[in-house]
């Protein structure tokens, strides 16, 4: 216990001791946290569907689907839902089959984890997600970061690395996480050609928000693997894997995220399915809207002479020191903004940041405002 409470307080010294905030509730573009409303430029919802009201209404008035499967899916916890979800999701791709998941993180690690051998090997963005980084690091395989982006640095790695592995597999996100810089997908696909790879992309947080038919930047590209979750843009609940059948049957035989989990809710699963089929104007109508927001949000930055690494409806503001970063988040917070810091280890050190998030729901006059602010 003693090395626990020392552990703690480190990190509080260090600026970098996490609480869960108290979240009492959430609105369109608004959140309230310990009584007090903010402007929320901190969430993953970047369609806004998860606080319509309206939207929720109508799916509930006709919806009778358990609320617990009790079960994992290979026992007795799958269901029509499931099936119908997954036909939906391989069918924005183009793809063969798909596998949902409980989290975008068991999806990243039960897929990496599976499909890497003790004689294969991943080549992974450095800035890739934690959920990657744990996939690899349980994998009996090995695995090795190239620089973020440098794609020369990936060539030389795999010109020197690659004939030494059965499998390999490059893997990277789409639109980053913590940055909102995009990714080449040209020269990735270039590249897994060369050196016989297969090419895995976590459409996270692009899914919804770019692409046609929703499907991010991957849609009738030359990607083995695609992973994504309903957690942000879809407002829902869950992950998935899109591939090909061979994959996919055997992620359902290997992947322990999946074998030994008790499935989500027919009801998570259904109205998941419905938002994507039945919804699909209002989504469009939501993206449309987000795309709109974020071309704005980019040009007002650049009339400011503000330079970013994004491409993308995420916009880092880089302070760098821990203490400073929380200050400014501080400072917004009293003046009705909700941007929480982001450090170490989420980011690397050094590089402590407000993380702002885009939605539909939000509005141009207030991130203008709040840059007037920090």
């Amino acid at each position: 216990m003693k090395k626990i409470l020392e552990e703690l307080e480190g990190l509080k010294q260090k600026d970098q001791l996490r609480k869960i905030p108290q979240i009492e509730s959430k609105s369109d573009g608004k959140i309230v946290v310990d009584g007090k409303e903010y402007i929320n430029f901190a969430s993953n919802d970047y369609l806004g569907i998860s606080t319509k009201k309206a939207l929720r209404d109508e799916f509930l008035k006709n919806a009778d689907y358990l609320l617990s499967t009790a079960s994992a899916r290979l026992l007795s916890g799958s269901s029509p839902e499931y099936s119908a979800l997954e036909k939906t999701v391989a069918d924005l791709w183009g793809k063969e089959a798909a596998l949902i998941f409980n989290t975008g993180y068991q999806c990243n690690l039960g897929v990496i984890s599976a499909l890497v051998g003790k004689d294969d090997v991943v080549f992974s963005d450095k800035l890739n997600h934690a959920s990657i980084i744990d996939g690899m690091q349980l994998a009996k395989g090995e695995f090795i970061r190239y620089r973020h982006f440098d794609y020369d640095n990936l060539e030389k790695l795999l010109e020197s690395k690659r004939r030494q592995y059965k499998r390999a597999i490059i893997v990277t996100e789409s639109v980053f996480s913590m940055d909102g810089d995009v990714v080449d997908l040209d020269r990735l696909i270039e590249l897994k050609k060369k050196y016989d790879c297969l090419l895995m992309v976590d459409e996270a947080h692009a899914f919804c928000c770019y692409g046609d038919n929703f499907t991010g930047l991957s849609k009738g590209r030359d990607v083995d693997i695609i992973t994504g979750t309903f957690g942000k843009a879809v407002g829902s609940f869950g992950a998935f894997c899109v591939s090909s059948e061979a994959i996919i049957s055997y992620l359902i035989n290997k992947a322990r995220s999946f074998i030994f989990s008790t499935s989500i809710p027919p009801l998570n699963i259904a109205w998941s399915n419905w938002l994507l089929t039945e919804k699909r104007s209002f989504l469009e109508a939501q993206k449309a809207k987000l795309s709109e927001l974020t071309s704005s949000v980019h040009r007002l930055m650049e009339s400011r002479g503000i330079e970013t690494v994004s491409g993308s409806h995420i916009i880092p503001i880089i302070i760098g020191e821990n203490e400073k970063t929380v200050k400014v988040s501080e400072k917004l917070r009293s003046l009705g903004f909700y941007i929480p810091a982001i450090r170490p280890p989420t980011v690397p050190e050094g590089t402590s940041r407000l993380r702002i998030s885009l939605t539909a729901d939000c509005r141009l006059e207030d991130f203008e405002r709040m840059l007037d602010l920090v």
